[in-house]
């Protein structure tokens, strides 16, 4: 088994994430936590704008929860670390663009991984499923967040059947975004991932935050808080030199320098 579960590599504002457990990168508690705590640090990081989350292995992105490691006692309720499970599903505050690169089985506690991803990528070869029916328990936060991204009834069919999804379906179905080649994949989650750094990173932050907030209220009670100045993010956008510098680039029919600040 690999040393480090979890790989990392900087490039310019990218952070590429790497799981790395062979055979089938499934999450055991220690895993969970050394995630919790790479994502930490790439959200307070100034430098950092972008992350890319994605696994070592053409066969499987992350089947979820480490059964084995269950067995030899790591507690399902355990300590999952800062993030929860997977390090990015209960991280507060990450108001920065997350891609999901989904290089092979997606299922279970994986999937739910990727769903806490704002991009997913997928190598035409992923599949995808919910199969936590099967040894009789609940896929928890599946339960919650998939019934909003997709249609109800192909969301309640695989929480109540553990029925797969070949890429293209689930491309179809709107859970992910782009399909493509499996040798192209990582190629086109950095591109994404180079438009996305190039971007106003303070609009970015905004964003997510508005569109978590939104997830728990009305729609006018949300508005309401954006222009009754009850957003930090909103705040800190409007005061910010990016602010300024957004207006000059546009007088000036120029490409803005965004800064971040």
């Amino acid at each position: 088994m690999s040393e480090d579960p979890i790989k990392t590599q900087r490039d310019g504002h990218i952070l590429e994430v790497t799981i790395d457990r062979p055979k089938a990168n499934a999450i055991d508690l220690v895993t969970s936590r050394i995630m919790g705590e790479v994502f930490c640090e790439f959200r307070d990081d100034p430098d950092l704008r972008v992350a890319i989350l994605t696994a070592q292995n053409e066969k499987f992105f992350c089947p979820g929860w480490d059964l084995k490691a269950a067995v030899d006692g790591d507690a399902v309720d355990g300590d999952y670390g800062v993030g929860g499970f997977g390090g990015l599903q209960e991280l507060r505050a990450m108001n920065k663009p997350v891609i999901c690169a989904v290089n092979g089985i997606c299922c279970g506690g994986g999937l739910e991984i990727a769903l806490s991803c704002d991009i997913i990528l997928a190598a035409d070869h992923a599949t995808f499923a919910l199969p936590e029916i099967k040894s009789g328990t609940i896929a928890d936060a599946a339960s919650i967040k998939l019934p909003k991204r997709i249609p109800y009834h192909i969301a309640m069919e695989m929480l109540f059947t553990g029925r797969w999804l070949e890429a293209d379906e689930a491309a179809r179905w709107g859970m992910i975004n782009h399909v493509y080649k499996s040798e192209d994949l990582m190629t086109e989650a950095r591109k994404m991932a180079d438009l996305l750094a190039s971007g106003p990173p303070l609009v970015y932050a905004a964003i997510k935050e508005v569109v978590r907030e939104a997830e728990g209220i009305k729609f006018q009670d949300c508005l309401n808080k954006i222009t009754q100045s009850q957003f930090e993010t909103i705040d800190r956008l409007y005061n910010s030199e990016d602010q300024l510098e957004g207006a000059r680039a546009f007088s000036e029919k120029r490409d803005p320098l965004w800064k971040g600040r």
